[in-house]
């Protein structure tokens, strides 16, 4: 999902090896979480990565993690 522009759930589903409810159950803790976003283009539904929250969730695990991912020496300060 993070490599393409937006995606629907079938294809989502079809590259995870595991049942199309936890699919849905992982997508739908995403969206509440505020990273990713979904839309319903009937009868589909399409998901997208919302990217200004997504980086800011990537640069809060980093400094979590102790790796700071930024090209910046004083970002994670």
């Amino acid at each position: 999902l993070a490599k393409q522009d937006c995606c629907f759930f079938g294809d989502i589903h079809e590259e995870l090896p595991i049942a199309k409810a936890t699919v849905s159950q992982h997508l739908k803790e995403l969206k509440e979480s505020g990273l990713i976003q979904g839309e319903i283009e009937t009868p589909k539904v399409k998901y997208c990565i919302n990217r200004e929250n997504w980086k800011i969730a990537s640069m809060l695990f980093s400094k979590f993690f102790g790796q700071c991912i930024c090209k910046k020496e004083s970002c994670c300060e």
